[in-house]
């Protein structure tokens, strides 16, 4: 059995750069290659201690604020240093991909460009051919939009100007500080007084009043942005035109202007086309056939006997069809739109599959077409559709082309119904999900105990990367492993801090044993997804890290102990996880849980746990798998961050009227930290679920080691009663 494909990634978590490996550590002093196309960044330039005034100089006037009159934003970086690193070239390598960019924009009379994250159907993670905001800024995180403006005041149509701008939530801050350079400013989203799409309309504005009321065009790939975000951009428009001559047209762009100019700069990547896999029942616990009744009999219960559904979302494909690929490292998904109807389900697709799927695909009247011919299928179907009048589904976070391909037909927009049916597991899924946590706890056993028998015994310096490489190797060892379920978090020190922090191959820190290590990692099991974090330290903490450590605990607990009635979304008790930390003037500038798939996406929706108000919309349900990970970030020293994944159960003898209640279940098998744990602080009732916890960890997780191993020992201790 192949694993999920396991080459680096830009998009996996951070720190990759398009030209090679790039790195977020804030410490220790570091000696830079020479590197064709640097995408190296001055916040990595300052870990060398060279300063240069000129640089300084350069770099003041190219952070100029918009002379357009925007609010001050973010710099990328406190301090900038020297030139005599070949690292500089990050400056001229990203100026000349701007310039570049703002040609082609003056081809299309563009005044402002956006580059979202996503690829068409809307992935968080995706391919490196589609990590087109990571080519044109650098920025290598997951979450971020880049807007690149072109001054239209300016008429030297060879060195077109402007400004640069990228957006990304407080997960990133750190890193995004880290590795954009002087051409861009950060926006940082719920902090800064301005939103992305507010700075691009301003610019635009500005730029047609100056030119009396002439219309400016800010400009999109249409299949990388949903229709809602259409519409909210031009409700921003209208907004900031009302009562002005300034005229803003907000135009979908065929072409995707970055990938016109890639390959003037490096090689452009292409998306893999890897052979499909087929899942067996015993994994997926319901055949597609009864998958495929369940949602044509929602759609037409809940919308007036429509017919015909658009699938363009990869996880829900793949859940819907009991397959899975690996074209995006990590996620276990292909690349396909499907649409489903009364009389047939066609997917479209160019990856190769062998007889034995093609022989299922037959038997279950799945009929495929090539990938790209999904929109001239939509084309045609608005039409035919539109004479029937007949309605078409579409998922509501549908991009804007397939709107624009359907336009003047019946079309109706609704929440996707399998969305939800995926993120309810079956009773086959979830025996499955507690053999992946079993079998995920055993190799972070073997490794945790590994790494601090090396690093405290044995005195030896393992750096971040290798130490990641290292859980891998174990892993590997595991029946059924598929791959990592994400890029490894492993980090030392100040580089805990960095939320979604990814250690370079080359230059990576070696770990402190003196320092708090964070380690958040996750696997793919035939039998299901994991996503587990633990905060270790492997000598003598400080107060401040105990006493930290334990409210993040405290709040963890609290979530997991809570009992809720049916219908509570996660919008509803994100507070319960970080109460302590409040008391105590403390926070974290991420989500508390997300949802978790089951042999898929490691992030899966529509569940949450957050501060985010559309979560209110999808209360939880038994059988969802969400994860509960607070966490606390001093930047510059250390992070913490403990996370489990939770089954939701029925609580059973509990119902008001006809509510029903739900808890929790944790399904991770690994022990907390017991020497940052501060005892005085914790309940009752906390020391025994924390004692309670660690028993069963033993008895579930010892039957798998030597008795001999350090592996035993180190559990065995860990999992003593406090």
């Amino acid at each position: 059995m192949s694993t999920v494909n396991m080459r680096p990634s830009l998009a996996s978590i951070s720190g990759v750069g398009p030209s090679g490996p790039t790195t977020a550590t804030a410490t220790s002093s570091r000696s830079f290659k020479p590197c064709a196309n640097c995408t190296c960044s001055y916040g990595q330039l300052s870990r060398q201690g060279r300063r240069s005034s000129a640089l300084l100089k350069q770099i003041n006037f190219s952070r100029r604020h918009s002379h357009f009159g925007n609010p001050p934003l973010s710099p990328t970086s406190e301090s900038i240093y020297s030139t005599d690193s070949i690292c500089q070239l990050k400056s001229t390598e990203t100026a000349k991909r701007l310039l570049a960019l703002r040609k082609q924009m003056d081809t299309h009379d563009l005044c402002c460009y956006i580059i979202p994250s996503e690829d068409e159907h809307q992935s968080e993670y995706v391919s490196q051919a589609d990590e087109r905001r990571a080519f044109i800024s650098g920025f290598t995180g997951s979450a971020g939009v880049a807007c690149v403006t072109r001054d239209l005041l300016n008429f030297n149509t060879d060195k077109p100007e402007g400004e640069a701008i990228l957006s990304t939530d407080g997960r990133y801050f750190n890193q995004a500080s880290q590795e954009l350079d002087c051409n861009w400013t950060l926006v940082r989203q719920g902090e800064d007084p301005i939103t992305w799409q507010q700075w691009a309309v301003n610019e635009a504005h500005e730029m047609s009043l100056a030119l009396g009321g002439k219309p400016t065009k800010i400009g999109i790939d249409p299949r990388l942005i949903s229709f809602d975000q259409v519409r909210m951009f031009e409700k921003v428009i209208k907004d900031k035109t009302e009562g002005t001559n300034a005229k803003i047209e907000f135009v979908a762009v065929a072409d995707n202007l970055v990938d016109k100019i890639w390959c003037e700069f490096e090689t452009m990547p292409v998306r893999d086309l890897n052979e499909l896999l087929l899942l067996d029942r015993k994994y997926t616990g319901e055949c597609y056939k009864s998958k495929r009744e369940r949602v044509m009999n929602k759609i037409s219960k809940d919308h007036n006997g429509a017919s015909h559904l658009v699938v363009f979302a990869l996880d829900e494909i793949c859940w819907l069809l009991n397959l899975r690929g690996s074209d995006i490292e990590y996620n276990p998904v292909f690349f396909a739109y499907l649409v489903l109807s009364n009389d047939e389900t066609i997917l479209f697709t160019d990856n190769p599959f062998d007889d034995k799927i093609e022989n299922y695909l037959s038997e279950n009247n799945i009929k495929v077409e090539s990938y790209q011919n999904i929109w001239s299928f939509l084309s045609d179907k608005a039409s035919a559709l539109a004479e029937k009048k007949e309605t078409i589904l579409i998922p509501s976070n549908s991009s804007w082309e397939i709107v624009r391909k359907l336009y003047g037909s019946t079309m109706k927009r609704v929440s996707s119904p399998i969305e939800v049916m995926k993120s309810v597991k079956n009773e086959t899924e979830i025996q499955n999900a507690h053999s992946a946590q079993v079998k995920d706890a055993v190799a972070l056993i073997q490794y945790f105990s590994w790494l601090e028998d090396q690093l405290v015994k044995h005195e030896k310096l393992i750096d971040e990367h290798k130490a990641s490489q290292k859980l891998t190797e174990i892993r590997k060892t595991a029946k059924h492993y598929m791959g990592n379920s994400f890029c490894t978090i492993s980090s030392t020190g100040s580089n805990a801090a960095v939320i979604h922090y990814e250690p370079p191959e080359e230059n990576s820190s070696m770990i402190d044993p003196n320092k708090i290590y964070l380690c958040d990692s996750g696997a793919q099991f035939l039998e299901g997804t994991t996503d587990i974090t633990r905060t270790l330290h492997f000598t003598e903490p400080t107060q401040e890290e105990i006493d930290n450590y334990t409210l993040v605990l405290k709040g963890n607990l609290a979530l997991e102990r809570l009992v809720v009635p049916e219908g509570t979304s996660g919008y509803n008790i994100d507070v319960i996880a970080r109460q302590f930390l409040w008391q105590a003037g403390l926070d974290y500038k991420h989500g508390t849980g997300h949802g978790v798939g089951s042999f898929l996406n490691v992030h899966e929706g529509p569940i949450g746990i957050g501060y985010k108000p559309h979560l209110v919309n999808f209360p939880l349900e038994k059988g969802n798998i969400i994860t509960n990970e607070p966490g606390y970030y001093k930047d510059g020293e250390y992070g913490i961050r403990i996370e489990n994944d939770l089954l939701v159960k029925e609580a059973e003898g509990l119902q008001f009227g006809k509510r029903k209640f739900l808890k929790f279940e944790n399904l991770t098998m690994v022990p907390y930290c017991k020497k940052l744990i501060n005892t005085s602080l914790l309940t009752p009732e906390e020391k025994s679920q924390i004692n309670d916890y660690h028993t069963r960890i033993w008895s579930s997780i010892v039957p798998f080691l030597q008795p001999s191993s350090i592996a035993f020992k180190w559990l065995k201790r860990e999992t003593k009663s406090l």
